[in-house]
């Protein structure tokens, strides 16, 4: 990149962290000593009818890996081929393609077994099913790894209006994978997030992305206590009967630095404090210009590509000052993105005349699922200027209000002529780095 010589620039990374020399080998030893659970071998039986949830196209986790070591424990316990089902947690995103389920699950998984995207339209409630009995009936310890006290109470767990699908409800052993990365939302993901959300109903995807959810003080970027939506998460995945899940943590080159197997709470805790110590990182101040680089899979449509500049924008302390300016660089490739959750963000900016209008009817009517990504954006717009770069579809970033640029360079060129001389943060993997403002700057 060349910078105006009136630009001052930082760049900031996450901290320096070591790739495990042999993933299948760690996954292997997490898998061999779970934590807070039996190994699965021993959960499954070869009458048990396994769902084996695992992350769609936007999610950089290597299910790769590891899917095929679950199967291996499911094999090991006696489960046929047929009893098992992977389901791709999708959420509101569009169905994969076979080329995505193949890349990341391996071809011979996908000739082996059944594989089924997750379909919103497909979904009952925990009520129809009696769900929270039954599930809990599977072990005698809770996904946290403490003794069941009453398996009437923990029933009563399940979210009024909790919709999955009802394949969750339909399967004896339910298993997930997951990445633990910053979220906007729950803090960070991983744990029971790919059921919860991946596999929920537009209902319970509205319910959860609403302005009246999301302006509770508690649900942000980083954080986990005191965070309803990421306590919301765990009690409707026990509720569900989430009994383990695999879940990894990547440094910003997409490479697994850590993994753990288990119960969801205490592998999702035990990865959190792995993930805080590479992806929070101190700043000493704010910035006039932050640039940030989204990395694959997430550049593949603008919708998901707009995380990052919500995250430089609505962090608990935004390492940008107010009026600056975000460069998103990102392809974009999907436009603004071709699921239902998508095109309700498309269509929402685009027919905005009025950004404080529209987060003012969100907050008084609620928001349709999809647009929650609207809602989040159209705060950020409202305080900095976002401009994409490089996209493939600029015409589309132009419609939904936010500034378009051919290249980088461009981009630089045209806000320089503005802020001949600013003080610049440049973010190459913005979804794994939280910038953290130094206490009394």
């Amino acid at each position: 990149m060349k910078f105006p010589p009136g630009w001052s620039l930082t760049t900031i990374e996450p901290n320096a962290s070591s790739p495990l020399p042999d993933l299948t080998a760690a996954v292997e030893a997490a898998l061999a000593q779970p934590r807070h659970s039996s190994r699965l071998s021993d959960l499954a039986s070869p009458d048990a009818r396994v769902c084996v949830v695992f992350t769609d196209a936007t999610r950089a986790c290597p299910d790769h890996i590891l899917v095929p070591a679950i199967l291996r424990e499911l094999e090991r316990a006696g489960v046929p081929d047929v009893h098992v089902t992977l389901l791709c947690a999708t959420g509101l995103h569009r169905p994969s393609t076979t080329e995505e389920k193949i890349a990341k699950l391996g071809r011979e998984v996908v000739e082996r077994y059944r594989v089924i995207d997750h379909d919103v339209r497909h979904c009952d409630l925990a009520e129809k099913r009696g769900v929270g009995e039954r599930s809990m009936r599977r072990s005698n310890l809770r996904p946290d790894g403490q003794e069941i006290a009453s398996q009437t109470a923990l029933a009563m767990t399940v979210p009024d209006g909790l919709t999955v699908n009802r394949l969750l409800w339909e399967n004896d052993l339910i298993i997930a994978t997951g990445v633990v990365e910053p979220h906007q939302y729950a803090g960070y993901s991983g744990g029971g997030k790919t059921v919860v959300i991946g596999c929920g109903s537009e209902e319970t995807i509205g319910l959860t992305h609403g302005p009246q959810f999301l302006d509770r003080p508690g649900v942000r970027l980083g954080q986990i206590a005191g965070n309803p939506f990421q306590q919301l998460v765990r009690d409707a995945a026990r509720a569900i009967g989430l009994q383990f899940v695999v879940n990894v943590v990547l440094d910003g080159e997409g490479r697994a630095i850590a993994v753990q197997a288990g119960a969801p709470i205490a592998v999702h805790d035990a990865l959190v404090a792995v993930a805080r110590s590479v992806y929070e990182v101190p700043v000493p101040q704010q910035y006039d210009v932050v640039i940030v680089q989204v990395d694959p899979p997430k550049d593949v449509n603008l919708y998901q590509a707009s995380r990052a500049a919500t995250y430089v924008g609505l962090s608990a302390t935004p390492p940008i000052r107010q009026s600056g300016v975000i460069i998103v660089v990102a392809r974009c490739p999907e436009g603004a993105g071709q699921g239902r959750g998508e095109e309700r963000f498309r269509a929402a900016l685009t027919q905005a005349s009025d950004l404080q209008q529209l987060l003012a009817q969100y907050r008084r009517d609620g928001c349709q699922a999809g647009e929650q990504r609207t809602y989040m954006l159209a705060q950020v717009l409202l305080n900095y200027e976002v401009v994409v770069a490089g996209s493939q579809c600029p015409e589309i970033v132009a419609a939904c209000q936010l500034g378009a640029a051919a290249s980088l360079a461009e981009a630089i060129e045209s806000v320089s002529r503005r802020r001949p001389t600013a003080q610049v943060l440049y973010l190459p993997h913005p979804l794994h780095t939280l910038p953290i403002i130094e206490p009394g700057r």
